[in-house]
């Protein structure tokens, strides 16, 4: 495994050292090390529940037999962003995560990555980390915020900014105008609406790059928090199996005989 180099052997005693000032026992050195590259923050909606993420995903990992250590990536909402000079700096956050994220999983050699983003620049920026890094890798995103609603009609963020305009045009009143503000987002959750974070978490299904459901379960639906703790189990499935980001499919089988894709088993 990549953190033989830090766990066993006499030259490592320095850094098992340092393993157990963390709490790390004589009994876990000999397993998978996994880290967990959080995204959360206070200030960005799509990332204020990614700790209760992260503490899941840690409890799939400890039950799969696997040593769970969470560090934290940067990332901007764009649309507090949005408007003001703070915007030039949304783009370049995506190779800010990128480097520091590669950084640290170079540094503190892990045997698995978990990813756990939310938002427009960090769900892209840790793709590109775990492509770089091309160890064993999966992601987990923070969830969609739900649709707000007003007048008996669903809206999303993008209602907002159409409501100002409106007002600005007096097609609505001040009233309709603050409604729409304090009805848009009604949850935690990346914003409601087919943004470069939804799309990129739908993608990363696609990408064969996380479970079934990662792209569609609202953040405040407990089946997330089940789906990122069967995301920590899934990490050490991947690194026993030693499959990678970069890994390419054996088309060589025959695709009738393939076996299931792997993600979430059905229950019935």
């Amino acid at each position: 495994m990549r953190s033989d180099k830090i766990t066993k052997g006499l030259s490592a005693a320095p850094q098992r050292a340092l393993l157990h000032a963390l709490g790390v026992t004589d009994q876990e050195l000999g397993k998978p090390l996994i880290g967990i590259v959080s995204s959360y923050s206070e200030i960005v909606p799509g990332h204020m529940n990614l700790d209760k993420i992260a503490e899941a995903v840690r409890q799939g990992v400890l039950q799969a037999g696997g040593i769970p250590f969470v560090f934290p990536a940067i990332a901007v909402c764009d649309g507090i962003a949005m408007g003001h000079e703070g915007m030039r700096f949304s783009l370049v956050t995506r190779e800010l995560i990128a480097d520091s994220t590669e950084a640290m999983a170079t540094a503190h050699p892990f045997d698995g990555l978990v990813l756990i983003p939310n938002c427009d620049k960090n769900v892209p920026g840790l793709l590109m980390a775990a492509a770089r890094l091309n160890i064993p890798s999966i992601l987990i995103s923070g969830g969609a915020m739900l649709a707000g609603k007003l007048n008996d009609r669903k809206i999303s963020y993008s209602n907002i900014s159409e409501a100002v305009s409106e007002y600005q045009k007096g097609k609505i009143d001040l009233d309709t105008l603050c409604a729409y503000e304090n009805k848009a987002c009604p949850t935690c959750g990346s914003c409601s609406g087919m943004f470069t974070v939804n799309s990129m978490n739908c993608l990363t299904e696609v990408l064969g790059m996380a479970l079934g459901g990662n792209g569609t379960i609202p953040a405040v639906y407990s089946e997330r928090l089940r789906l990122a703790k069967e995301t920590g189990m899934q990490i050490m499935e991947l690194v026993k199996k030693e499959i990678k980001p970069r890994d390419k499919p054996n088309i060589r089988q025959d695709p009738q005989h393939l076996p299931p894709c792997p993600g979430r088993k059905p229950l019935y």
